[in-house]
C-alpha cells in the first residue's frame, strides 16, 4: 500500500510540462514528442502541457495532429501518439522582448491552471528548459499533486542570456540567479545533456547526486539520408554544387555572421554554395547582409517541415553547427545528432573546449573551428571540397557513433529508469 493506504501499481503517471511540443517543428518539440511516445510504450500514463504551435509552424504536422477547442481558443487539446496534450494559447514567435515575455507569462499561468484543474493524477513531472521559469510551474504542480519533478536542462539559463548580452541589468541578473538556485534546489533530479554542463551545475552548487547526465537523442530509423538528387535539391538547384548547409534557428546564439564572413572569402570558389535553411529573429539581418555584400554563393531558404530534414542533409556535402562565443558550455545543439544520423560530416564552429567540439572529435565525424574565425572556416570548407571522399568517410563514422551512443531507444530508456527510481510505483 502507498501513502494514505493507496494501492501501488506498476508504472508512474508522467506529466510533461514543456514550452515546445509537436506539432511545433523545432528540435526540442521533436525530442519531447519522442520521449512522450517511448514512455507511453513503456507503460507510463503520459499527459502533456504545452503551447499552441508558434515557433516553427509545420502545417503538415498540424494536419496530422489537429487541435480542437477545449476552453475556447485559450486552451486547445490534441492527441499525440496516444498521449493527451493540452495546448495553451501562444502567439507566433516574435522579436519583441515584451511580447515574448507576455506570452511566456500566459503559458505559465494557463499551464498551472490546466495542470491543477484538468490533470487529475500525476506521479512525476518532467520539464525541460528554457525558459528557466518553467521550473517554478513544475514545482507548484508538484506541490499540488505531491509529485517530484525532473528539471531537464537543455540550455543553461540565465548564463546563456547573460553571455549573449540579452540580460544586462545587475538587479535582474541577481533575480535570475536566485530563481535558478530555487529551481535546482527543489527539483528531485536535474538532467543535463553533456559533461561540461554537468560540471557547470556542480560549480553552481547543485549536488552531484542530484545531477543526471542523459544526452539528447535522435530517431536514427527516421533520419536516414536521402541522397541527391532529391526533391529539395532539385527545387533549389543544388544538384551540381558542393553544398555547405546550416539548418535551424537564426538567432544570436548561433553566431551565423562567421559563416557569412567565410562565404565572402569563398566567392572565388564557384563550385561551393552556402545554404541557410530556417528562420528566426535574425532572418531580416541575414537577408540584408547577403544582399549588401553581394553574396551570390549564399542561398537563404525559409524553414522547412521536419519531414524534409533528411532531404536537406542529403543535399549537403558538409553541415555546419554553429555556436556563438561564450555559449559552448551552456548547450549542445541537437541538430548535430540529426546530421550524424544522416551520414553527413559536421563542421562545428564553437569553443574548441565545448561539449560539441568534444563530440565531433570523439566521433571523428568532422572538423572543429573556433567561432569568429572565418579564415579557418573557409579554409576547412576548401579542404573538404578538395578531399570529398575523406569527408564522406567522416559522415559514415558519425552515423556509427550515433547508433552506439545516442539512438532513441538507448536514451529514452534512461528516462524510464530515472522515473522509476524516483517514484517506484504509482498511487491510485
Amino acid at each position: 500500500m502507498g501513502e494514505g493506504g493507496r494501492r501501488l501499481t506498476a508504472m508512474p503517471r508522467v506529466l510533461i510540462l514543456t514550452l515546445l511540443f509537436p506539432p511545433d517543428g523545432v528540435s526540442t518539440a521533436q525530442i519531447m514528442g519522442d520521449l512522450a511516445e517511448d514512455l507511453g510504450r513503456s507503460g507510463h500514463d503520459v499527459t502533456v502541457l504545452t503551447t499552441t504551435p508558434h515557433y516553427n509552424r509545420d502545417l503538415d504536422a498540424e494536419q496530422r495532429q489537429p487541435l480542437s477547442a477545449y476552453w475556447g481558443r485559450l486552451v486547445q487539446r490534441s492527441t499525440f501518439r496516444g498521449c493527451p496534450v493540452y495546448h495553451t494559447a501562444m502567439p507566433r514567435k516574435s522579436g519583441s522582448v515584451v511580447l515574448r515575455l507576455t506570452a511566456w507569462m500566459l503559458f505559465h499561468f494557463l499551464s498551472l491552471v490546466v495542470g491543477i484543474v484538468c490533470v487529475r493524477r500525476v506521479d512525476v513531472i518532467v520539464s525541460p528548459s528554457p525558459p528557466l521559469t518553467v521550473g517554478i510551474v513544475a514545482w507548484l504542480l508538484g506541490w499540488w499533486h505531491r509529485a517530484p519533478y525532473i528539471y531537464n536542462v537543455q540550455e543553461i539559463y540565465p548564463d546563456i542570456a547573460i553571455n549573449l548580452g540579452a540580460v544586462r541589468q545587475r538587479w535582474l541578473i541577481e533575480i535570475l540567479y536566485a530563481l535558478e538556485r530555487f529551481v535546482y534546489a527543489r527539483a528531485a533530479r536535474v538532467t543535463v545533456i553533456a559533461n561540461r554542463m554537468r560540471s557547470r551545475l556542480m560549480e553552481k552548487g547543485v549536488p552531484s547526486s542530484k545531477v543526471a547526465l542523459i544526452p539528447n537523442f535522435v530517431d536514427a530509423d527516421a533520419l536516414l539520408p536521402v541522397p541527391r538528387p532529391n526533391d529539395f535539391s532539385r527545387q533549389f538547384d543544388l544538384d551540381s554544387a558542393f553544398v555547405v548547409s546550416y539548418a535551424g534557428n537564426f538567432g544570436p546564439a548561433q553566431g551565423l555572421e562567421t559563416l557569412l564572413d567565410a562565404a565572402s572569402q569563398l566567392r572565388d570558389s564557384p563550385g561551393i554554395v552556402i545554404v541557410l535553411v530556417g528562420g528566426g529573429i535574425l532572418w531580416d539581418a541575414l537577408r540584408e547582409r547577403i544582399a549588401d555584400d553581394g553574396l551570390h554563393n549564399v542561398r537563404l531558404i525559409a524553414f522547412q517541415p521536419f519531414a524534409i530534414v533528411p532531404q536537406i542533409y542529403g543535399a549537403s556535402d558538409v553541415c555546419v553547427v554553429s555556436q556563438a562565443v561564450t555559449t559552448g558550455t551552456d548547450a549542445v545543439p541537437s541538430k548535430v545528432y540529426r546530421i550524424m544520423s544522416c551520414r553527413r560530416p559536421v563542421l562545428a564552429a564553437t569553443d574548441p573546449a565545448s561539449d560539441l567540439a568534444q563530440l565531433v572529435r570523439d566521433a571523428g565525424c568532422g572538423a572543429v573551428v573556433p567561432q569568429q574565425s572565418a579564415a579557418q572556416m573557409s579554409a576547412t570548407i576548401r579542404a573538404a571540397f578538395a578531399d570529398q571522399p575523406a569527408w564522406r568517410a567522416m559522415g559514415e563514422r558519425g552515423r556509427e557513433h550515433v547508433l552506439a551512443q545516442y539512438a532513441r531507444p538507448v536514451v529514452t530508456e534512461q528516462y524510464h529508469q530515472l522515473i522509476g527510481s524516483l517514484v517506484g510505483g504509482t498511487r491510485t
